[in-house]
């Protein structure tokens, strides 16, 4: 395993839409554990294939349950609204309140490949709609204005 470079704002590889994983490959899942690798080594709650360069529907999450494997992620249903801050690790040093869906219920296939849904409200909602949005090509600060962004941690 290692820990890979996450590429920063700016780079054409965030703002592409990510393709269908069609098979679980080993190259597929040595990228799932070198992810949650980095992940944890830079302090993340989640990782998109697109932060590490990687042009593929994979994201990993750990809002302190334990990882998620997400290949091909989708949310099926979402229901209010929730508004809390936000960074991301391809834009350090800022953060901005951003507007979600309080609860989703997504399907994906985990690192085997096998099919399961998972329902979600709190951090892991807000975690499960950001990467999505990476594997689409959307960063948080496209949902919000440019004058909200803060100075944050990340």
């Amino acid at each position: 395993m290692a820990v890979l470079k996450v590429v920063k704002v700016g780079d054409p590889v965030l703002r592409q839409p990510t393709q269908p994983v069609t098979r679980i490959t080993k190259r597929v899942s040595r990228l799932i554990q070198d992810m949650l690798e980095t992940m944890y080594a830079v302090d993340g709650v989640g990782l998109a294939a697109p932060q590490v360069g990687v042009s593929e529907k994979i994201a990993v999450v750990d809002t302190g349950e334990g990882p998620i494997v997400l290949i091909n992620p989708r949310i099926v249903n979402g229901s209010g609204e929730d508004i809390d801050v936000e960074g991301c690790l391809s834009i350090p040093g800022k953060q901005a309140y951003v507007k979600r869906l309080a609860k989703v219920k997504v399907e994906a296939l985990n690192e085997k490949g096998k099919p399961f849904q998972i329902e979600a409200e709190g951090l892991l909602a807000r975690a499960l709609q950001h990467e999505i949005d990476h594997l689409n090509g959307v960063l948080y600060i496209d949902l919000v204005d440019e004058k909200d962004l803060i100075e944050g941690d990340e």
